[in-house]
């Protein structure tokens, strides 16, 4: 099978950790299917940036992505990104075509990038199934026109992979049928993510060795509401007197500065460590050194990090949003609390600080998340495709 990935969430050279996730699962998928990529770069119209000489990341080199901008109209253009993101990307889509002949097209984010392509299959003569991240299901339901749009889409497509149960639910609810819906969990690298010597990772980060240590992975944005972790952690600062707990923020984004802000009048400066964007790899390692890793969104589709943390043996605790009570729903898996709510975000850190989980046992439950489990899933979906 020949599949080419579409969407504007895969990493470059520039920017590599944006969709890590994706690349993750195509490198995974090459085992078993030729894979190729079209990584779609938005900018305004006329004015913007041009992202057509971008160069991969060295690990995704194999998947020979190409790189294309496409025109996007930021909040007012949303009856017209759809349409101008197919526009560029045409020519592209059918050029890729004829040296390498592909049987289907996989995308990723429901609006614009799968409503776009969409608008293509009929000229391109090839099925595609697209994939919804999660955020672009939780927000883009919310407008009127996107909706519409992305329901009637997703129900004449091949259909579309969701990573979470959740997510498939509000999709069937705003319209999409249900044989159009398909769930599928990401998997997790665990030859990089995996339990091992707290101390020795702690050493190797310059980390202290006696501290309490809570990570938190992501982008700055307000719907990951970094900003309520870093509240709860002062918390926990005045309540841990006679022994210090460190926060460590990997990732950026907008509210870079508002941390920075909230921290300094926190009086909690020496110690947090917005250590900046990771490598998988590194991320591991931050994991291997904590007690435990928070998600304190405010709305998420199950996320990867959940799995990478679970499969480093440490306890997540996060808001009982999206599809992570799909995940964490075991008492030694971690804590949920609800949505912005501090002061219970304060006590279920303070828990699993004073009452450590058997890192062991946590690991061992996420082992059943393999890539080798996602991807057969996903090839049985993109074949299915072809086949109707």
């Amino acid at each position: 099978m020949k599949v080419l990935f579409v969407s504007n969430l895969f990493p470059d050279s520039v920017d590599p950790v944006r969709g890590r996730v994706n690349a993750t699962l195509l490198r995974q998928m090459t085992e078993k299917a030729e894979v190729r990529v079209i990584g779609l770069r938005p900018s305004l119209p006329f004015i913007g940036r041009n992202f057509d000489r971008l160069k991969p990341c060295e690990e995704d080199a194999s998947l020979k992505p190409v790189y294309r901008t496409v025109a996007y109209v930021p909040k007012i253009g949303s009856r017209v990104n759809h349409r101008l993101l197919a526009a560029r990307a045409q020519a592209t889509l059918h050029r890729v075509k004829y040296d390498f002949p592909y049987d289907v097209i996989l995308c990723s984010w429901l609006y614009p990038d799968v409503c776009g392509i969409a608008r293509l299959l009929r000229g391109l003569g090839r099925p595609m199934v697209g994939v919804s991240q999660g955020s672009d299901t939780h927000q883009y339901l919310k407008n009127n026109y996107r909706r519409k749009l992305i329901v009637r889409t997703v129900n004449v497509i091949g259909g579309v992979i969701t990573r979470s149960r959740d997510i498939a639910q509000r999709l069937g609810e705003a319209g999409v049928k249900q044989e159009k819906i398909f769930p599928i969990y990401n998997g997790v690298n665990t030859e990089i993510f995996h339990s091992g010597d707290q101390l020795a990772a702690r050493q190797e980060l310059n980390l202290p060795a006696d501290a309490k240590i809570i990570t938190y992975v992501g982008n700055f944005l307000a719907i990951k509401n970094p900003l309520l972790l870093v509240r709860a952690h002062a918390a926990l600062t005045r309540q841990y007197q006679d022994q210090p707990v460190h926060l460590v923020m990997i990732g950026g984004g907008p509210l870079d500065k508002n941390i920075e802000t909230a921290v300094r009048e926190q009086g909690t400066a020496n110690v947090v460590h917005m250590v900046g964007q990771k490598t998988g790899s590194e991320v591991a390692k931050y994991m291997r050194a904590a007690d435990v890793h928070c998600i304190p969104s405010d709305n998420e589709g199950v996320p990867n990090v959940a799995f990478e943390a679970l499969a480093c043996g440490k306890p997540v605790v996060a808001t009982r949003v999206g599809g992570i009570p799909e995940i964490v729903d075991r008492d030694f898996l971690g804590a949920l609390v609800p949505r912005r709510d501090e002061e219970g975000l304060t006590e279920a850190l303070a828990d699993h600080l004073k009452s450590p989980r058997a890192a062991d046992r946590i690991a061992e439950h996420a082992s059943q998340f393999s890539w080798g489990k996602t991807v057969d899933a996903y090839l049985e979906v993109l074949e299915g495709a072809i086949k109707r």
